[in-house]
């Protein structure tokens, strides 16, 4: 039978880094994390985390990115960890990526919903369902469709946080570029796990572009796009929290933070007037939906690849046709009802939209970081058995060890002192409820693919292979033969 994929060829390694850097939402990322860890953490060392971060970040790329190459899958982490450590542990991995992707989704309803709320003085849930409906809409489009919305908006924010990278170290504060942010003895004190935490936030989404594989026109623009991606997310945003220390003084940075939540507003106001400050806050909005949109995707492909398989409900496989056509229309539909339950609940339960999204963020960042922890045992696993066989001793050995024990340390740093990010006491136990949940997905996950395995062994084995789709039509198995 032959397999029915996503829409193939449909997008080019260009519009895969603006999906993945998009995700990452740069002026999002500026006017809303950096500001607040300057402010929750006090830690002036930001802009030299997230070089660090890329430095660590990087080896666990390297052998996720090459072991993808021989395992194509729209539910990337799930495909990869089923191929290296089993079925039972790729559904594990496929429930935490599910977990955390949604997560991160919902966290962006809090934050859309807070920001047009400050704007336009309507309640932050109609902001957040206005935001629903628009990406649920182009949540069921085509890839390449979706892409053209990702280039104008992210080229558009990027500029603004140039222009605001350079008045501020035009005119620095106190006359002179101080360093200072960049200081090793700046950034490991108390208050790193927070900075950590909010540092691997901002990347989610770098690592996306495997997960469009079947949607690529080659595996070489997935691998450009990715290294790409994480390149450009380090050095941007250590530049541009490094521009904001210095445009009020780096000893001053986390007080003003603290006093004024709209910092970058206010340094491009002063130096570029009202008008620079509405269009960046537009900027702001669209880079929010941006990120949105790639999570949605992102959520969409993972259940239409796990559906496909006959892990999730075989219903969950539809594709469209169209403006629809390749886009997995069932897996968008659900992820758009799931995210409206949830921001539902959040109304009925009186949930500040800010503490939703940081929580969630958090959660989601600690959850991405368990993901490349686990694919860098899986591509060990894969490429001594064989599997890569022309790959060099870097990638099939180096990277996985040397990215596994890099991202153990973060992860350890990082939940070891939540507590500084999260605004709770030194020592609660409160933060703890995010690994926790993590844990339990993966628990889960495990325990259902275990069983799986004991009741129907013919899908457990096709676990991470790509299963043909049984729901496709013949008109598009017929397209998939003429690909």
């Amino acid at each position: 039978m032959t397999q029915i994929s996503l829409a193939r060829k449909s997008v080019g390694g260009i519009s895969l880094w603006l999906f993945q850097v998009g995700a990452s939402a740069p002026l999002t990322v500026l006017a809303g994390s950096v500001v607040a860890t300057y402010a929750a953490t006090g830690v002036v060392g930001v802009p030299l985390s997230f070089l660090v971060l890329a430095v660590a970040l990087l080896p666990l790329t390297l052998s996720y990115v090459a072991m993808s190459r021989y395992v194509p899958h729209p539910a990337i982490f799930y495909g990869l960890s089923a191929r290296g450590l089993g079925g039972a542990a790729g559904v594990a991995s496929g429930a935490v990526a599910l977990l955390s992707y949604n997560a991160i989704q919902w966290s962006l309803y809090g934050l859309f919903g807070y920001t047009v709320a400050g704007l336009t003085g309507l309640p932050w849930w109609v902001c957040a369902a206005l935001a629903w409906v628009t990406v649920g809409v182009l949540g069921v489009l085509r890839v390449d469709i979706n892409a053209t919305f990702f280039a104008w908006a992210l080229l558009a924010e990027i500029a603004v946080v140039v222009l605001l990278d350079l008045a501020a170290f035009g005119n620095p504060a106190g006359g002179s570029i101080s360093a200072a942010p960049l200081a090793f003895d700046n950034l490991v004190v108390d208050g790193l796990g927070g900075v950590l935490a909010l540092g691997i936030a901002a990347f989610v989404g770098y690592e996306s572009g495997p997960a469009y594989a079947e949607e690529a026109r080659s595996s070489r623009s997935v691998t450009a796009a990715t290294f790409g991606a994480l390149a450009f997310v380090g050095v941007f945003y250590a530049l541009s929290s490094w521009a904001l220390a210095v445009a009020v003084g780096p000893a001053n940075v986390s007080a003003a933070a603290n006093a004024d939540p709209d910092l970058p507003m206010t340094v491009l106001k002063e130096h570029y007037g009202n008008p620079m400050v509405w269009i960046a806050t537009l900027l702001l909005i669209s880079s929010i939906l941006a990120a949105m949109l790639s999570f949605h995707n992102g959520v969409a492909r993972y259940v239409f690849g796990m559906a496909r398989e006959q892990v999730l409900p075989v219903s969950l496989a539809r594709i469209g046709s169209g403006v629809h056509g390749g886009a997995p229309t069932a897996g968008s539909l659900l992820q758009s009802a799931a995210a409206i339950v949830v921001v539902l609940l959040t109304v009925v339960l009186g949930v500040d939209p800010m503490a939703m999204f940081t929580w969630l963020a958090t959660g989601a960042a600690i959850g991405v970081l368990v993901l490349l922890i686990t694919t860098a045992v899986a591509s060990f696993v894969f490429f001594a058995r064989g599997g890569g066989a022309g790959e060099s001793v870097l990638t099939r050995r180096i990277a996985p060890i040397v990215g596994g024990l890099l991202g153990l340390a973060v992860l350890g740093v990082t939940v070891f002192n939540l507590d500084s990010l999260l605004g709770v006491d030194p020592g609660s136990a409160l933060p703890w409820i995010l690994p926790v949940i993590i844990a339990l997905a993966a628990v889960a996950g495990l325990v259902g693919g275990l069983v799986l395995r004991s009741r129907n062994r013919e899908v457990y084995d096709g676990i991470g292979h790509g299963q043909p789709n049984p729901l496709a039509t013949p008109e598009q198995r017929l397209a998939e033969l003429e690909i």
